[in-house]
C-alpha cells in the first residue's frame, strides 16, 4: 500500500508519522530534518546515547519529534521505534567500536536487515518501506559474466557473490546479501519496500578508508564509480517514499567519476595533504575520459516532477 498523502495543516495523524533509522549518520540525521520541514512525525531510531543528545541539540522544533535508543540487532527495540509509523527509512551504519566492513560485518548487517523487515512485517500501520542500500550491490560481477547484449549496469543487476567473496569486497557483499534479505522477507510477508542503491556518499566525514573505495580503481576504469550529493540522495529518498508508483530498486548517484579532472577533485576531499595516494590508473593522462557504463534513468525519470515541486 502506497503512504498517505501529507497535509500540511498541522493535524495529528499516524499516517504521517516516519521512522529514521540510523538516524546518526550523515543520510539519517539529514533525512529527520527534512521530514520535519514537509510535515511529517519522525521517530528517529539512534544506536548510541550520545547520537541522542547530538539529535536533540540540532533539532529547533522537537514538537514532532521522538528519539528512540535502537539496537539494529535488537528486535524488541526496533518494533518500539516503529509502533505507530507508515513508513521506515532504513540504512545501516557500522557500530563505532567496529568501523571497518569484513565478514563478520556482513553477518552483523543481514542480521540487521532481517530483523527490522520482520519487525515492519509485524507492525500493521508500516505501509511502506525505503531501504538504503548501496551501488556496491549491482556493480560487483566476475567479467566471464558479461555479454554484449548487456554491457552497462543498472538496478536490475545484482554483484556477484562469489565474486566479492574472492577479492574481500567486504562492502559490496554485505550491501548485497543484505539487501537480498531484506527483499526476500518483503516478498514473503507482503510489506511494500523500495530501495534506493546509492552512489558513494560525498559527506564531509568522507575518508579514503570508506569501505566503498575498495577496488575504486577498477571501478573508475570501468566507468561505474559513482558518488552522490547529500540533498539529492534525501529527496530521493523522500520522493519513493510519497510517489506511489515508485517501485523495486534504484540506483541512486548525481555524478560518475570518469575523468582525470573528476578524480583529482575527488582526491582532494580524500587525500587533502597527499593527493598522489591515490591508485595511479585514475591519475594517468591529463585529458582521459573513461566511458559512463552505469546508468541513473529510473531515477531521475521519477525525481522530474519532485524536483520541479521542490522549487515552486
Amino acid at each position: 500500500m502506497a503512504p498517505a498523502a501529507v497535509d500540511f495543516d498541522g493535524s495529528s495523524s499516524s499516517s504521517k508519522t516516519v521512522c529514521v533509522m540510523d538516524a546518526g549518520g550523515s543520510l539519517g540525521s539529514a533525512l529527520v530534518h527534512r521530514l520535519l520541514q514537509r510535515g511529517y512525525f519522525v521517530h528517529a531510531a539512534i544506536n548510541s546515547h550520545v547520537e541522542m543528545q547530538s539529535m536533540e541539540r540540532t533539532i529547533v522544533d522537537k514538537k514532532k519529534l521522538r528519539v528512540f535508543y535502537t539496537d539494529p540487532l535488537d528486535y524488541h527495540s526496533i518494533v518500539e521505534a516503529l509502533e505507530g509509523c507508515c513508513g521506515l527509512f532504513y540504512s545501516f551504519e557500522p557500530p563505532s567500536d567496529q568501523p571497518s566492513y569484513d565478514e563478520l560485518m556482513t553477518e552483523m548487517e543481514v542480521r540487521a536487515a532481517h530483523n527490522v523487515l520482520e519487525a515492519c512485517a509485524q507492525t500493521d500501520t508500516i505501509d511502506k518501506v525505503v531501504f538504503t542500500s548501496s551501488a556496491t550491490a549491482s556493480i560487483w560481477r566476475d567479467p566471464t559474466d558479461s555479454s554484449p547484449s548487456s554491457p552497462d549496469f543498472d538496478e536490475r543487476n545484482w554483484s556477484n557473490v562469489n565474486f566479492c567473496k574472492k577479492f574481500k569486497l567486504w562492502h559490496g557483499l554485505s550491501k548485497t546479501l543484505a539487501e537480498k534479505t531484506a527483499w526476500a522477507l518483503a516478498m514473503d510477508r507482503g510489506v511494500s519496500m523500495v530501495s534506493i542503491n546509492a552512489g558513494l556518499l560525498l559527506s564531509p566525514d568522507l575518508t579514503i578508508t570508506h569501505p566503498y573505495l575498495k577496488g575504486a580503481a577498477e571501478m573508475y576504469k570501468d566507468g561505474i564509480f559513482v558518488t552522490v550529493d547529500l540533498k539529492f540522495l534525501v529527496d530521493s529518498h523522500i520522493c519513493v517514499f510519497e510517489e506511489s508508483s515508485a517501485y523495486g530498486r534504484y540506483l541512486c548517484f548525481n555524478h560518475v567519476i570518469n575523468s582525470n579532472e573528476d578524480a583529482m577533485k575527488l582526491a582532494q576531499i580524500l587525500l587533502p595533504s597527499d593527493v598522489s595516494s591515490l591508485p595511479p590508473s585514475m591519475m594517468v593522462g591529463e585529458s582521459m575520459m573513461v566511458s559512463q557504463r552505469i546508468s541513473n534513468k529510473k531515477i531521475n525519470k521519477l525525481m522530474v516532477d519532485f524536483e520541479s515541486e521542490c522549487h515552486i
